[in-house]
């Protein structure tokens, strides 16, 4: 019997190696297609870009004292003590989304798009590709990328933050070249198909490219190669107005498709635990370091207390401190407790509210302070002005995106706030860095994480404005209380992503020191001299 079995199992196999190729040939489906056309990788991938950054946000908005985790806690966390969580991924959502989620997948759409010369979806993808080397050198400082992406290797080598920076250049260089061509296949019906953020427009890509380039060479600014008029430059070609900023519009159908921020997902408030402001933000914002001029901005931005006056927490004490039930901050959808489920919210924090990649306010932020560090006080003032106005009204249309319930800031508002010399100067001459850098931290608060966290380090977080004799960012102070592991120095980058160089690529931290518990507080490159 046993002998019979074996002997047609045998049978079997040799039967079946003539009809192999049909039989392992399961991913042939008939009702579906086996070859992608290029332009149906670039959806998801644009919703990463955008909605990424969001998810490390909640852990660099403590560094940058955006916010603390304080409801629902009793201890002050590892973040809010500018450290980090062990043996997580807590902070690396970038990380995996640039080397996984785009990854190969990005990969793939350029070769297709570069085969069928279509050259402004092969132009978005180097967008993509240079978004993807910033986000993860500047949290993170040296990344893979020589080996990046290559499937003949198991253990990846580092490379300095210098070259990712050059490389970033080189990519958005290429970019601007692709997106200036209407040759070949290019087809603004054929990206917009998939184009979630300009519906097709290469020409908007092409400022979005050059702002980027703008935001890259900004950041050399502690360097002796610093070229503040190449950054102007780039800016001035980059987005004219908010009508040309790259939002990414939430549906509101699905888990996904919501705004990260919005209740409903309950990334920054659950059930149980909850982000507020602090006090440091409020203080920017309430007349305390102006002279007395309240931003009215604030009451559209951040979250009141029950009594009416905004107030935030203090970084140094966990939860809410010894504030009463009144005078607790409400979360930031305008809620006491972890209410606002399934309502309306306030500012970003609203189920449907539009998400920025950058914005036109920001850039005009970095050409005031290119200008101002060449001595072209004037064009500094200029773009300083932009900026603020641009703000208010983008503050104003975020409030709308779902028809929230804050007012919009009226125009005798802006033109009062606009008209204080505490905010604007009478003249060019009274501008300071102190000025720009705030104003530049109002408008990036609760999603430009990222490079708000890189001015604050360019700026060592507590420098000193050269015009004032006061930090350039008033008021601000690193927890009195550092993460063990800190050894007594701030946050300067957040370790690479647990899961994949912690447990499969240790050989390659250890070359960049990686290894060490204090690792994070090692300066980068960018920012030294």
């Amino acid at each position: 019997m046993t002998k019979n079995i074996r002997l047609g199992a045998c049978a079997a196999l040799l039967a079946m190696s003539a009809g192999c190729k049909d039989f392992l040939d399961v991913n042939d489906n008939p009702n579906a297609p086996q070859v992608v056309s290029a332009n149906l990788y670039l959806a998801p991938m644009l919703h990463w870009m955008v909605t990424s950054p969001q998810y490390d946000g909640r852990f660099v908005g403590r560094y940058t004292q955006e916010w603390m985790l304080a409801f629902g806690t009793t201890t002050l966390t590892t973040w809010d003590r500018m450290g980090y969580d062990p043996s997580s991924d807590n902070g690396a959502q970038q990380w995996r989304d640039v080397y996984w989620t785009l990854g190969q997948n990005l990969v793939d759409m350029m070769n297709k798009a570069e085969a069928e010369q279509r050259w402004d979806l092969l132009g978005v993808g180097y967008v993509l590709k240079a978004w993807g080397w910033q986000v993860t050198t500047d949290l993170h400082g040296e990344i893979i990328v020589k080996e990046a992406i290559d499937q003949s290797k198991f253990t990846f080598n580092y490379d300095t933050q210098e070259y990712a920076y050059q490389e970033i250049q080189r990519l958005l260089d290429k970019a601007i070249e692709l997106l200036q061509k209407s040759d070949g296949a290019v087809d603004a019906a054929y990206l917009g198909r998939t184009d979630k953020i300009y519906n097709g427009d290469r020409t908007k890509w092409l400022k979005l490219a050059y702002g980027m380039k703008a935001m890259n060479l900004n950041h050399y600014s502690n360097k002796a190669s610093y070229k503040p008029a190449e950054v102007i430059a780039n800016v001035d070609k980059s987005l004219a107005s908010n009508a040309d900023d790259p939002l990414l519009t939430y549906p509101n159908t699905q888990n996904d498709d919501i705004n990260f921020w919005g209740r409903t997902r309950g990334n920054i408030q659950t059930s149980s635990t909850g982000y507020r402001q602090t006090q440091f933000v409020v203080n920017l914002m309430n007349g305390t370091h102006t002279g007395g001029v309240v931003d009215p901005r604030m009451s559209r931005m951040l979250a009141p207390s029950p009594d009416g006056q905004y107030r935030g927490l203090d970084i140094n004490v966990a939860g809410m401190g010894a504030f009463s039930a009144a005078q607790q901050p409400m979360n930031f959808h305008g809620y006491v407790g972890t209410g606002g489920l399934q309502q309306k919210g306030r500012y970003i924090f609203d189920d449907k509210a539009k998400l920025p990649v950058i914005t036109y306010a920001q850039l005009q932020f970095i050409k005031a302070e290119a200008a101002y560090r060449m001595g072209d006080k004037a064009t500094a003032y200029a773009a300083y002005k932009n900026g603020i106005s641009a703000h208010i009204d983008w503050v104003n249309a975020r409030n709308n995106d779902n028809g929230q319930t804050p007012t919009q800031i009226t125009s005798a508002e802006k033109a009062a706030y606009m008209a204080a010399p505490s905010i604007v100067p009478a003249s060019p001459s009274g501008l300071t860095l102190t000025h720009i850098m705030t104003q530049k931290y109002i408008a990036q608060w609760g999603w430009g994480h990222n490079e708000l966290w890189m001015d604050m380090r360019r700026y060592h977080y507590t420098d000193v404005d050269p015009a004032t004799g006061e930090q350039v960012y008033p008021g601000f102070a690193p927890p009195t209380n550092l993460y063990p592991d800190n050894g007594g120095k701030v946050v300067q980058r957040i370790r690479p992503r647990y899961n994949s160089e912690y447990v499969w690529n240790r050989a390659g931290l250890e070359v960049i020191g990686g290894l060490a518990l204090d690792y994070h507080t090692k300066p980068m490159w960018i920012i030294e001299p």
